[in-house]
């Protein structure tokens, strides 16, 4: 199905030669944030997944990929990155597998019921509003900053879409952890697996993923860490095994790296 590009977007390959997605030039475009997300992601099949704050809809695209989930609904309050997803979803022939809501998760559509999801996933905004120059793009402004929802409000939306023993997902810097994980305990998502992400064994830690459960037990595994590129400037073996999975073969294909840089 054709899906018109205007000519303030780009039509980019998703990892997989078969995946498009449409983006911004100089507005939302994802990053390697969203990839390494929908990676730590664990589905079991027949899940019903809710994707808060989905963007383009990149994540409910990589996880429908996989096949294991049972339906995908992503909620997002700007109008005009739904409308590109809209339009990525008809690329990709996903329209039958991914829900787009247009909503804010801090006042949830009255048709998202509570405890009817299995899993839910966010990479919410990691800036306070006072912190750092908001960016003059609208789409960028409102993804990095916590100007129309933060990772408490995410966890509260959670908390109150899961059922009990769900699972939430979600991707923050680490140096925010201590705002991360008490935001989920409050809300009554216990942190049960944690990844910290690096861009290389010299650097310090840039992000850390979080898998917390509805209800669940104070017991937490911390995971081996996750090193993006090698001494060389090169994807470590596990990236490149990341980007494998969702292309279905061994062959890599790098994000851009203003991609990775926004």
């Amino acid at each position: 199905m054709e899906a018109p590009i205007q000519p303030d977007e780009t039509l980019d390959s998703l990892l997989d030669k078969d995946l498009k997605i449409i983006q911004k030039r100089r507005g939302y475009r994802y990053s390697i944030d969203a990839i390494l997300l929908a990676h730590f992601c664990r589905l079991r099949r027949g899940d019903k997944v809710i994707d808060l704050g989905t963007g383009n809809a990149i994540i409910p695209i990589l996880l429908a990929a996989r096949g294991e989930a049972a339906q995908i609904v992503g909620v997002e309050i700007q109008g005009d990155c739904l409308d590109m997803a809209y339009r990525s979803l008809a690329l990709n022939k996903m329209q039958e597998r991914i829900r787009l809501i247009q909503g804010d998760v801090r006042d949830l559509p009255g048709d998202l019921m509570k405890a009817s999801f299995d899993v839910a996933i966010s990479n919410p905004p990691y800036r306070p509003v006072q912190s750092g120059r908001v960016n003059p793009y609208p789409q960028k402004a409102l993804a990095r900053h916590e100007i129309l929802g933060s990772l408490k409000d995410m966890a509260q939306a959670a908390s109150f879409l899961l059922r009990p023993r769900g699972r939430f997902h979600v991707i923050y810097p680490a140096s925010r952890t201590a705002d991360m994980l008490l935001a989920l305990r409050e809300s009554g998502l216990e942190p049960k697996r944690i990844r910290i992400v690096y861009a290389n064994a010299k650097e310090d830690a840039r992000l850390i993923m979080a898998q917390a459960v509805k209800g669940g037990r104070t017991e937490m595994q911390v995971l081996k860490p996750l090193f993006v590129y090698d001494t060389d400037g090169c994807y470590t073996r596990e990236m490149q095994k990341i980007y494998g999975l969702f292309q279905g073969s061994s062959e890599v294909t790098a994000l851009r790296h203003e991609n990775e840089s926004n």
